[in-house]
């Protein structure tokens, strides 16, 4: 497993994120950047005990009339998790908003989401739409990306699911996509080393070097296509009604549950078998890299979870190291390869983004300008 030696090992006094993260920093009291961040840039403006229903109405407004006349006024993606659940229901209950429900199955869905998801579209009478991915170019990219021994081994699920999204809302003059992303959960997000996402050109390197399928099917949208193109001239629009609301998710899971029949998965992201594979086990064992620490701070700094709490969460492993190993054969099989070679894959010398055709420099310039007109208010680095 790695390990950073460059620096002592140092956990923050505050949350539970430490020097697994190497660009974290410490004040002389032992507290993180990131916690100083949510104390200057989110904390003054995030009212989580306070519903901005006017501020939700007004949007709601604004997507009814630009979707008269169509029919669906916006499109969401689902995926059976409780954010994505929640939000179908705050845009259908709340909002009386004419959502299209958009899921993309990457083959790897385990049975709870895909009954999460039919609870939730008929319990909502909502309309849905599946986009299924290539199987054979979705293997041959996930493989590929094994090959390049890099940590952020999630991105052709992560790309498929929000370019499919977004080339189909475009695609089909939907011009609101509203998403689940929150403050109340997320304000503290994986650093870049853990998961470096949304460069399609390193990615599309290492398929050049690595694969062996033409991507021919795959849903490709580059960072300047959605965040440019889409927005100022097609007038894609993102938007975030969870943030108009108190949003607590114990509460938000038991209600799911208790009207339509909602399952809870055991950790954030674990209904997808490769998902919790790879954050479960893969980031862990290989780079050390543990995404149970950001989403927990987040609850600690919410004032959902103390960090005693935290603390005994993260005494045990991220999931049933058995599980884990029946995930990993799993896994390989439907790659393609023997659980042996795919082991001796993972266990290749770790590499980073910088070892492959990247666009860190664009990525980094997207991020300081969504810092500087106050689009993006969480620690990005």
């Amino acid at each position: 497993m790695h390990t950073n030696t460059e620096r002592p090992y140092q956990r923050c006094t505050r949350c539970v994120m430490d020097t697994t993260d190497s660009k974290i920093t410490f004040d002389e009291h032992g507290v993180c950047d990131h916690c100083r961040n949510f104390d200057t840039h989110i904390k003054p403006y995030w009212k989580p005990k306070e519903n901005d229903f006017e501020g939700l109405e007004k949007l709601a407004a604004q997507i009814r009339k630009a979707g008269k006349g169509r029919e669906y006024d916006c499109i969401l993606g689902l995926s059976g998790g409780a954010d994505s659940s929640y939000l179908a229901y705050i845009a259908k209950e709340v909002m009386h908003l004419r959502p299209l429900a958009f899921v993309v199955d990457t083959g790897w869905n385990l049975n709870v989401a895909v009954e999460n998801i039919e609870k939730i579209v008929k319990g909502l009478n909502l309309d849905m739409y599946t986009e299924v991915v290539n199987w054979k170019e979705m293997a041959d990219f996930q493989l590929s990306m094994f090959k390049a021994s890099i940590s952020s081994q999630d991105f052709p699920q992560d790309h498929a699911i929000f370019a499919g999204l977004y080339n189909y809302a475009t695609k089909h003059h939907i011009k609101y996509v509203l998403t689940g992303s929150n403050n109340a959960t997320e304000f503290i997000r994986p650093p870049l080393e853990w998961i470096y996402m949304n460069d399609l050109r390193m990615a599309l390197d290492i398929h050049d070097k690595f694969g062996q399928r033409e991507l021919k099917t795959f849903p490709l949208c580059n960072i300047w296509k959605y965040r440019i193109w889409y927005r100022y001239f097609l007038g894609m629009r993102r938007r975030f009604p969870l943030d108009y609301i108190v949003y607590d998710k114990a509460q938000a899971e038991d209600l799911l549950h208790e009207k339509y029949g909602w399952t809870k998965y055991a950790n954030k992201h674990y209904e997808n078998v490769f998902t919790r594979f790879f954050e479960g086990y893969f980031l862990p064992h290989k780079f050390g890299f543990d995404t149970r620490k950001n989403v927990l701070s987040n609850e600690i700094l919410a004032g959902t979870m103390t960090r005693d709490e935290a603390l005994e969460i993260l005494k045990e492993p991220p999931y049933d190291p058995e599980q884990a190993e029946l995930d990993k054969a799993y896994i390989a099989k439907k790659l393609g390869v023997s659980t042996e070679e795919f082991q001796r894959i993972i266990d290749q010398p770790n590499k980073t983004p910088a070892d492959y055709k990247n666009s860190i420099w664009a990525l980094k310039v997207a991020v300081w300008f969504s810092r500087l007109m106050g689009i993006e208010n969480r620690n990005m680095r």
